[in-house]
């Protein structure tokens, strides 16, 4: 029995210290406290003692370590890695890692995560969304510029130039408002919750584009010469990086530029002739200046003795002889401009590159570098904001259209998809608010911004989807009062661009992640490059923290799937407090995984997207819940809003179970044993209950408080275009008694239509005063309004008509 006491005993005190990560040294301490206590208790002699030296001591001699174990295994390390090219160490490298390094630990500091501060607008800021912001929404009529104009209206053109919408990122010194990442976050979500042409139109040129590129890497010559006159809107730019042959392997594009001799301005000097073939180019059609993407040879040895330089970025004005610029795609039915740009034997001079001859060859680190900031705002951003417009004019249709005598909204498949949109754009709004307050800090976050960009354009198009099932025919039919279809064609769009989703989540999330988030093998991979004696002392420090790390996390997920989950802790005593707590286990689980992955399968693992694809869901999913979390902790905690957190990360929580549980099966007998070992008791989160949807689905449906947040900033005064729903749903809820006082006192049911006959009714009646009368009335105008759809004369939707719209208001 002692024996046996003495074994678990051990047992537990070697696995305690190995979940707590101590240093080999303190572990070896530990086992030799319990062979003393063994050999007190005369348990055993002297053979475990001799089992246990041949084991640790040569791990503990530096030099004989060095020797018996870490020289070889970099021999073989540098045999089996596959070598990475510039490009794709230029992608690892760009950027920060923050939070995301934090969830790949297997061991996140929760009470870190808190002391991030909650991003706020300045009072400027905040004065830009209530002015300019609200007033351009008001203006811009999306019927007409989708069907009639096919570009925005120019009193909206120069209203966002008079107001420096495209100079959002652009400094103070150069005329730019130099808003913060959060600011830039809220604007696009109020453009983009009132149309898609309006925040593309204005998020490019905040985004990854010249303004961007030339305030980080421009000469002062070029900053001096552009940027005032971009913050004024005197100059409209595009980047042109993608190419018929180069769409989401960008680092691919055929497009050259070669070093030589040519005549610039009746002079001879040293230039570039480029030859370039571009599409798919945001604002190109009206851009006056072009950043140009392209990869750059110097074959006579011209500026340096490198032939191939890499890729390179230039700016090009408009009039540059021999460029083909203003030809027009027509992306979905959603026409911001976009188009294609050509250019042949085109000669520019090395100035033109964006900082300069001592740039040339650096644009790709120029490019991820940006985009690292950029894809975490843009397209996250307008998807969220769009998400939460049509959370509150879903809501309210739900409430205001009737079938079968009630609201479609209290049916309960309506609920199912109205939990959806609500539980999305609450969690859509806490990703852009971290990931934004993330760049606000400081950070450059690569791998958040993938995560960003492919979740949130996935998101939107769930929640486009179930509001148009919800809309039925009034979305379907086009017309000035359809508030979703040119969203729901435009849709794909984002999933699409600054790198198709598909390409996003099988590669790229996970593909940077496992390199820049993981603690020791980025250095491991830089050790491996380096020779002789330094080489192999940053590999055997790297190599063995590694290996602790992994049998750190092997016992933490073991203990934690037994449900030692329960005993972590949490920075919340409420119903969350489960969450961090589900978080901290996946997160052990995630680290775990990822060694298994490279271990079994080395380069390999480069190709297996599927396999990819799960570790970035689940890396992908911790990042979310998240900031769901500290989005409801920077609120101060409000209790009306958990419906919403606990659908967020049920969701969350559920979808990465399931995609955890769908690695394992790529891993045979391995992934069998890991299976046992991280869910020994199956599944242990569920998806989000019915109770908690039917809760979102009726704080969706009546103005309240909580509603009000989660549609916070988004533009629905009572003369915007989707304003009118917010008074109708308020006449609406008022008339409801009205309607129930009138059939009490008809002595029968009556039907919730034809409201001035009822309200008419119960003036006779006399149970309605004059006053309750005219609300019925309203109600029933309103009512006919937001349910009528649009119709027209054939010739008004005749391709190459143009005219005022003679779309007919059925009400």
């Amino acid at each position: 029995m002692s024996v046996l006491i003495w074994c678990l005993a051990t047992l537990i005190v070697l696995g305690a210290l190995t979940y707590h990560r101590v240093s080999l040294l303190t572990f070896t301490a530990g086992t030799a406290v319990m062979l003393a206590i063994g050999t007190t208790l005369d348990i055993f002699l002297w053979v475990p003692w001799v089992i246990a030296g041949v084991l640790l001591l040569p791990l503990l001699i530096t030099p004989i370590r060095r020797a018996l174990f870490t020289g070889g295994i970099l021999k073989v390390y540098r045999k089996i890695m596959p070598e990475m090219s510039q490009t794709e160490r230029d992608a690892i490298e760009a950027g920060t890692v923050w939070w995301d390094g934090e969830i790949f630990r297997g061991k996140p500091d929760w009470k870190k995560l808190h002391t991030f501060p909650a991003p706020r607008l300045s009072k400027e800021e905040q004065e830009f969304l209530d002015g300019p912001c609200e007033e351009v929404c008001k203006m811009m009529d999306d019927w007409e510029s989708t069907h009639e104009l096919a570009d925005m209206s120019p009193e909206v053109w120069q209203f966002l130039r008079d107001n420096k919408f495209f100079a959002m990122i652009i400094k103070k010194e150069f005329g730019g408002l130099e808003f913060s990442a959060y600011a830039q976050s809220r604007v696009l979500q109020k453009l983009a919750g009132h149309s898609t042409i309006l925040a593309s139109t204005v998020g490019v040129p905040n985004s990854l584009g010249p303004g961007e590129l030339l305030q980080h890497y421009g000469t002062e010559e070029q900053k001096q010469h552009y940027l005032p006159r971009l913050a004024t809107g005197e100059e409209i730019p595009c980047f042109a990086l993608t190419s018929p042959e180069a769409g989401s392997d960008a680092g691919a594009i055929p497009d050259t530029g070669v070093i030589c001799k040519g005549e610039w301005e009746g002079k001879e000097i040293v230039g570039i002739k480029l030859n370039f073939n571009k599409r798919y180019i945001t604002l190109a059609p009206i851009a006056t200046v072009v950043g140009l993407a392209f990869k750059l040879y110097d074959p006579e040895n011209l500026i340096g003795d490198t032939e191939d330089l890499g890729i390179t970025a230039a700016l090009l004005p408009r009039d540059t002889k021999g460029m083909e610029i203003g030809r027009r795609h027509f992306p979905l039915n959603v026409p911001f401009h976009n188009g294609p740009i050509r250019g042949k034997d085109v000669f520019i001079p090395l100035d033109y590159i964006i900082g300069g001859k001592d740039m040339a060859g650096k644009g790709w680190r120029m490019l991820v570098e940006c985009l690292s900031v950029g894809r975490a705002i843009t397209l996250p951003s307008n998807s969220a904001g769009g998400a939460k417009s049509i959370a509150l004019v879903t809501g309210a249709y739900s409430r205001i259209r009737r079938q079968f005598k009630l609201p479609i909204g209290k049916m309960e498949g309506v609920e199912e998809a109205m939990a959806r949109i609500g539980g999305n754009a609450y969690l859509m709004d806490s990703v852009t608010k971290m990931s934004t307050g993330g760049i606000d800090l400081g950070e450059k976050p690569s791998v958040i911004s993938a995560i960003a960009k492919y979740h949130m354009t996935e998101k939107l198009r769930e929640v486009m989807n179930d509001a148009m099932d919800i809309h039925g025919g009034k979305g379907i039919c086009l017309g000035p009062n359809n508030y979703l279809g040119r969203g729901y064609q435009g849709t794909p769009i984002a999933i699409t661009v600054e790198g198709a989703n598909i390409l996003t989540r099988n590669m790229m999330i996970y593909g940077q992640g496992a390199i820049r988030c993981h603690p020791y093998v980025l250095e491991e991979m830089e050790a491996a490059a380096v020779k002789g004696p330094e080489g192999l002392r940053r590999f055997d420090k790297a190599l063995f923290g590694h290996i602790g790390f992994v049998m750190s996390n092997f016992v933490r997920s073991l203990w934690l799937g037994l449900g030692g989950y329960h005993f972590s802790h949490a920075p919340a005593k409420d119903s969350t407090a489960k969450y961090y707590k589900q978080m901290t286990r996946f997160s052990s689980n995630l680290a775990l995984m990822s060694d298994v992955a490279m271990g079994v399968l080395g380069g390999e693992l480069k190709r297996k997207e599927r396999i990819s694809a799960r570790l970035g869901d689940m890396l992908s999913y911790l990042y979310i819940g998240s900031a769901v979390l500290k989005r409801f902790e920077d609120d101060g905690r409000p209790k009306e809003d958990l419906p919403f957190v606990h659908w967020a990360m049920q969701d969350s929580m559920n979808k990465l179970q399931e995609s955890q549980r769908a690695l394992y099966n790529n891993f045979g007998v391995v992934g069998s044993f890991l299976r046992l070992v991280t869910y020994p008791f199956g599944r242990f989160v569920k998806a989000p209950s019915d109770v908690i949807e039917h809760k979102i689905s009726r704080i969706l449906m009546e103005p309240n408080d909580v509603r009000s947040r989660l549609g916070e900033g988004q533009c629905l005064s009572e003369d915007a275009p989707f304003g009118y729903l917010e008074t109708v749903l308020k006449d609406i809820i008022a008339a409801e008694p009205l309607h129930a006082k009138v059939e009490k006192a008809a002595g029968k049911r009556l039907s919730f239509t034809r409201l001035e006959e009822v309200a008419a009714q119960g003036k006779e009646l006399g149970v309605l005063n004059d006053e309750e009368v005219a609300l019925l009335q309203r109600a029933e105008q309103g009512r006919l309004r937001v349910i009528n759809v649009d119709d027209f004369d054939h010739d008004y939707l005749l391709a190459g008509k143009s005219g005022e719209s003679e779309a007919k208001d059925a009400a």
